[in-house]
C-alpha cells in the first residue's frame, strides 16, 4: 500500500535527523548538519534494496517514488530558509563547503555512469523513437 512508502519515508526521516544531529555534534556545531539529505539518501537505498529483493510491491513503490520526487522542492525551501550572507561574512567555510559539495556531486555522477549497465537502448542518445517491426 502506498502508505507503507510513507512509513518508510518516516524511518528514513528519524534516522537522517538522529545522523545529522550526530555529525553536527561531532564536528562541534550546535545543528543538524546534512539530516534531509541523509534521509534522501537512505530512502534511496532502502527503496533499492526492498525492491531487488521483491519485497516492496508497486503501490508501495509508488509511495516511496512520490516522496523521492519531492526531494528536491523540500531542500529549495529549506535552503530559502538559510541565512547565506551571515554564512558567507562568518568564514570562507561555507563557499568551501558549497564547493566541495558540488565537487563530489559531479564525480559521484561520473562514477555511477561509468558503473552503470552499458546494454541500453541507444534511441534514448539520438533522440529517436525505435521503430517497431
Amino acid at each position: 500500500m502506498i502508505i507503507y512508502g510513507t512509513a518508510i519515508l518516516a524511518a528514513c526521516h528519524l534516522l537522517g535527523v538522529y545522523i545529522g544531529d550526530l555529525l553536527g555534534a561531532f564536528i562541534g556545531v550546535k545543528a543538524n548538519v546534512g539530516g534531509v539529505g541523509i534521509a534522501m539518501m537512505l530512502l534511496i537505498s532502502a527503496r533499492v534494496y526492498l525492491h531487488k529483493r521483491g519485497l516492496m510491491p508497486d503501490t508501495t513503490e509508488a509511495g516511496v517514488g512520490f516522496w523521492a520526487a519531492m526531494y528536491i522542492p523540500v531542500v529549495v525551501a529549506m535552503a530559502a530558509q538559510q541565512n547565506v550572507v551571515a554564512a558567507l561574512k562568518g568564514g570562507p567555510v561555507a563557499l568551501i563547503s558549497a564547493v566541495g559539495a558540488v565537487l563530489l556531486c559531479a564525480c559521484t555522477i561520473a562514477l555511477i555512469n561509468r558503473t552503470g549497465p552499458k546494454s541500453q537502448d541507444a534511441s534514448w542518445q539520438t533522440g529517436t523513437v525505435a521503430e517497431e517491426s
